[in-house]
């Protein structure tokens, strides 16, 4: 059974992540002057406030310098992190390094744990996660995977080309997926080897990621035997531990985004007024209030679902593209009906929406498009019909 309600110390904690993002996280936007990201010393000046405030990686263990919420306590938090755009970066919750910890707290040795984990966790580096690459590589399909890793004298070779690796710029090392002769596999990769570079930065309509977005040459690149993460050929399959996780703690994150859009909308149409009324009061405003409303709460419902299943140890792929699917077009369409219901103060640099929606519509096509999550959706819908015992025939509940 699903339980909604939300435990004492997890709604305490949600009150305290809303009033540092209230009134730090969000104050700094107007410093956040990086053009590919946070810059770094802002970064790490947020990230000492949130820790002197007790709300440092709530998504983290307890032996790991966090709060030690499951993903059901980290969808509460999160999604109020999320509310301010840097307050994810402040909390040590965002995009790539939030997965990455994840993976590695789930696949990574003793030693790889000290090495990577354990300063990625307090903050004192950054890192980002290289799998897609430009085409005919993967992306959408990771099968079409093109790197490669091959066996040399002390370890293995990495050779191919990555884009859109966000946090490469910056990042102390990266967890790099390449395709060795018994399968994909994941390396970890410090930044000092001379085996791969940043051949360019990405200029991308978002920029709050730390490090931004870059395209990343692996060439010869040397790494260890020490350096495989896991197992030889099981890349796929941590990719799943990742990905799964991964897409949902973006998702409370957005969530979070749509709802300070809603409330600004709504703020303004209550104060705003035309031809003799607020804004508020016109049956076409009201709609929009209440849609976007809607769409918050049954976002939520989906991410709690979802975050439900991960936490009972279940793989939740498709609880996870189901919330994927709706959350992403759902804060397309909240944010797009805030900016709707301004006006002008919508698109400007005024208010926060005209940053909001450049920020979100990303969000789209990350962590796989809408598109992909429906056509996957699709096919189990399908599936599960087919594999359902044959229905009597005949007229058995057909109207007289």
């Amino acid at each position: 059974m699903i339980d909604f309600e939300i435990p004492t110390e997890v709604a305490a904690l949600r009150e305290r992540v809303a009033a540092f993002v209230r009134d730090v996280a969000i104050p700094a936007e107007a410093r956040d002057h990086g053009e590919h990201g946070i810059e770094d010393a802002l970064r790490t000046e947020l990230q000492a406030a949130a820790k002197e405030a007790g709300v440092f990686a709530p998504q983290l263990s307890d032996d790991l310098g966090g709060l030690g919420l499951d993903l059901r306590g980290a969808a509460v938090i999160l999604e109020e992190a999320g509310y301010g755009l840097l307050g994810p970066q402040a909390l040590n919750c965002a995009a790539p390094d939030e997965g990455n910890m994840h993976l590695l707290d789930v696949v990574a040795d003793p030693d790889q744990r000290e090495r990577y984990l354990v300063p990625l966790a307090a903050g004192r580096v950054r890192s980002c996660f290289a799998m897609t690459e430009p085409a005919p590589g993967a992306g959408s399909d990771p099968s079409m995977l093109r790197t490669t890793a091959v066996r040399v004298a002390g370890g293995w070779s990495i050779s191919g080309r990555k884009w859109f690796i966000t946090g490469a710029e910056g990042a102390a090392f990266a967890i790099c997926m390449a395709m060795a002769p018994s399968g994909a596999t994941m390396f970890l990769v410090d930044a000092e080897n001379p085996g791969w570079r940043i051949e360019r930065m990405i200029d991308a309509t978002d920029r709050v990621f730390a490090g931004g977005h870059a395209e990343v040459v692996f060439e010869d690149c040397f790494v260890p035997e020490a350096a495989v993460l896991g197992a030889v050929g099981e890349g796929f399959r941590y990719a799943q531990v990742r990905l799964a996780p991964a897409r949902l703690t973006h998702c409370m994150r957005w969530l979070g985004a749509a709802r300070r859009a809603h409330d600004f909308a709504v703020a303004r149409a209550t104060e705003r007024e035309a031809f003799g009324a607020p804004l508020a009061d016109n049956g076409m405003t009201q709609r929009s209030i209440a849609e976007s409303a809607i769409e918050i709460e049954a976002g939520r419902a989906l991410i709690w679902r979802c975050a439900w299943a991960l936490d009972r140890g279940e793989p939740a792929r498709g609880e996870s593209s189901i919330a994927k699917a709706y959350v992403a077009e759902a804060v397309h369409r909240i944010v797009d009906r805030s900016i709707q219901i301004c006006g002008a103060l919508g698109v400007s640099g005024d208010g926060p929406l005209a940053r909001l929606t450049a920020e979100v519509r990303p969000f789209r096509i990350y962590d796989g498009p809408t598109e992909t999550h429906l056509w996957t959706i699709a096919r189990r819908e399908v599936r599960r019909v087919a594999d359902a015992p044959p229905r009597p025939s005949g007229g058995e509940g057909a109207l007289a």
